[in-house]
């Protein structure tokens, strides 16, 4: 092994970081929205090689090490509303402000909300049928 081959390998695998999917994460999709989370990403990395002889000059050798981290936190959330054209339909929400995972429960409170309040006619709809369909059931009973 060559003194310079960690180092190589620990690069190499921090250029495979270095990807967009590391930063744009999958889009998740709701009946009139589209979320598209937005992270950053923070690296360290460092490296050495030594060469030397043993005790009483016996023997030399070489070696080298490398070692690396990266860490990932959620920054963003692109929301794009289905049917709405143009910048309106679209809002980024900051998910850095106080604490992110305040901030992001809040937001997903929010989206949810939104979904709620467009599918609640629906579901009341619904509801509405079921309940014609128990009342025709107790009928035919009686």
């Amino acid at each position: 092994m060559e003194v310079g081959d960690p180092i190589k390998t620990t690069v190499e695998e921090l250029r495979k970081l270095l990807e967009i999917q590391n930063f744009v994460g999958d889009a998740i999709e709701t009946e009139d929205k589209l979320l598209i989370p937005v992270m950053k990403m923070g690296m360290g990395f460092g490296a050495g090689t030594g060469e030397g002889k043993g005790p009483d000059s016996e023997g030399e050798g070489g070696l080298a090490a490398a070692g690396a981290a990266a860490g990932v936190e959620p920054v963003a959330m692109v929301v794009v509303t289905k049917g709405v054209t143009g910048p309106e339909g679209i809002r980024v929400l900051n998910l850095t402000s106080g604490s992110p995972l305040s901030k992001a429960i809040g937001e997903v409170g929010t989206v949810i909300t939104d979904v709620i309040k467009e599918t609640a006619p629906m579901v009341k709809e619904r509801q509405g049928k079921r309940k014609t369909k128990k009342q025709k059931k107790e009928e035919e009973k009686e």
